[in-house]
């Protein structure tokens, strides 16, 4: 196993965060990527006793208890007055994000939450507020259209950069070395792309991220919940067998044997992709409990412990008996989870990295901790109505823009990864996940890399995002250099030989 120097002590990597990784595409706080070194948790302070390094860590504010605050208490006004309040919050939380001595600017994707975040930036700017977006010419992934159209109805001093595939793909190999640990996010490379373009004009740029979580906005929570009501009255067992069965046909026959009926398939649905999506409602069958499934639903590699040549995965707050497990609905669950994991570990880590790597500052309003407590004190009804996330959102939203400009399917911030694992990054790929590196390497079991590359390469089998943390792994080693004692801290703080969870 790989080890690291830490001052005069040798820090040897943990095989059960990097599991959890693979499992995540990010290592799960408080765990780090080294063995009995901690991560300061959210809302926690540690207080260092004297010389000798000792500390104690105490929590200061609980995303998880804010939730349940919230749950019971919960907002017993109009939905006029809900929308007025909401507004008015985010005023206010925007508004002092916006204080600053240096140029200011902001995210814009043309999406929900950017643009609510402008909105109401250029509402209290006396000038237009600059505001910066990517594109990309593959229209699948190029949101620059849309939000050149919010930008131009706000009247912002709007920059766009279309990216080739060229200038994309040359900061692939070194993406890795930004980040304190293996990270794996793909939409880290266009993070850090409108990350470098707004630099270039000012030192601290707003961003809409937070909105999905706190007001139900992931296309994955109305689905997920519905599917677990359907499966859950089949039973344990017999979900194991129809998921089994199924799973035993590859993702590329299924769409074969789709492909003559495509016309009668659910409106929305890609026959091409159509497999894929099989494949991961088999891996949900065999869930025992929510808990379980949601793990389930949002894993990558379903069993990561064998890709690795040892160890065990370490626990998370999907195994603790957190109390968002009180939480009324399942919804509402999955939202906490979120809040609890994905959010600060891979949304925030994402954004504080790829920016601060080009000297930016982003902020997020949207996590003011007042807007949070007040998001959760709303009912389900006003975040999901009728299948459509966000619904409180949006009507604040219709305050600035009308909705014609953001009434679309959510699409993300990604890369097409899978199209370029198999062209222009293949000799890359290849590089990273020869057989005598891996065996060097030690971490992975060189078949399964090699067997996961040789579907993906076969069309079979789309295992883009499963590669992708297997490459960021190898390539973040690659990029590592001993760390020195006097490492700067981000916003993740790391302490050694902290318990996992503290009080």
């Amino acid at each position: 196993m790989p080890s690291l120097r830490l001052g005069g002590e040798i820090a040897a990597l943990s095989s059960g965060a990097i599991a959890a990784y693979l499992r995540y595409c990010y290592i799960p706080g408080p765990h780090s990527i080294y063995c009995d070194i901690y991560k300061l948790e959210p809302g926690t302070i540690a207080t260092f006793r004297d010389a000798s390094g000792a500390f104690r860590v105490t929590r200061y504010w609980s995303a998880s208890e804010a939730a349940l605050a919230g749950a019971r208490q919960p907002f017993n006004g109009s939905t006029a007055e809900a929308i007025e309040q909401l507004d008015a919050l985010l005023t206010e939380a925007v508004g002092l994000q916006m204080v600053s001595d240096v140029p200011l600017g902001a995210f814009l994707s043309g999406g929900i939450d950017s643009s609510l975040v402008v909105s109401l930036m250029q509402a209290q700017s006396t000038r237009p507020v600059r505001s910066f977006s990517i594109g990309f010419t593959e229209p699948r992934y190029n949101e620059a259209p849309y939000a050149a159209e919010v930008a131009r109805h706000l009247g912002t001093d709007h920059t766009e950069l279309y990216v080739t595939e060229e200038h994309a793909l040359e900061y692939v190999p070194t993406i890795a070395s930004l980040y304190d640990e293996p990270f794996a996010d793909s939409s880290q490379l266009p993070t850090f792309l409108v990350s470098q373009l707004a630099r270039e004009h000012v030192t601290v740029s707003l961003s809409g991220d937070g909105g999905d979580e706190l007001f139900a906005g992931y296309t994955r929570y109305p689905w997920l919940d519905r599917t677990w009501r359907w499966m859950r009255p089949l039973g344990s067992p017999l979900r194991h067998i129809l998921g089994t069965s199924i799973s035993r046909i590859s993702p590329a026959t299924i769409d074969a044997l789709l492909r003559p009926i495509e016309g009668v398939l659910p409106a929305g649905t890609k026959q091409s992709t159509f497999g894929n999506k099989l494949h991961r409602l088999c891996l949900l069958m065999d869930s025992a409990d929510l808990s379980n499934f949601y793990r389930n639903g949002i894993s990558y590699i379903q069993d990561p412990e064998k890709l690795l040549m040892s160890g065990s995965e370490v626990e998370t707050s999907f195994h603790s008996n957190r109390n968002w497990r009180d939480l009324p609905d399942y919804i509402s669950q999955m939202q906490c989870l979120d809040s609890l994991t994905y959010l600060p570990d891979d949304i925030l880590v994402k954004v504080d990295r790829a920016s601060m790597a080009v000297g930016l500052e982003a902020r997020v309003p949207l996590l003011d901790h007042r807007v949070f407590e007040f998001a959760w004190r709303l009912p389900l009804s006003l975040k999901m109505h009728e299948g459509e996330g966000k619904w409180v959102l949006r009507r604040v939203l219709d305050r600035y823009v009308p909705p014609a400009l953001v009434n679309r399917p959510k699409m993300g911030f990604g890369v097409p990864v899978g199209q370029w694992l198999r062209g222009p990054l293949r000799d890359w790929t290849e590089s990273l996940i020869d057989p005598a590196r891996l065996r060097s390497s030690g971490l992975l079991r060189t078949e399964e890399v090699r067997r996961m590359w040789s579907q993906h390469c076969s069309g079979t089998h789309d295992l883009s995002q499963q590669l992708w943390s297997i490459l960021m792994l190898e390539s973040w080693l690659d990029s590592s250099p001993e760390v020195p004692h006097s490492t700067p801290v981000h916003s993740n703080a790391y302490l050694v030989s902290a318990p996992p969870f503290p009080a």
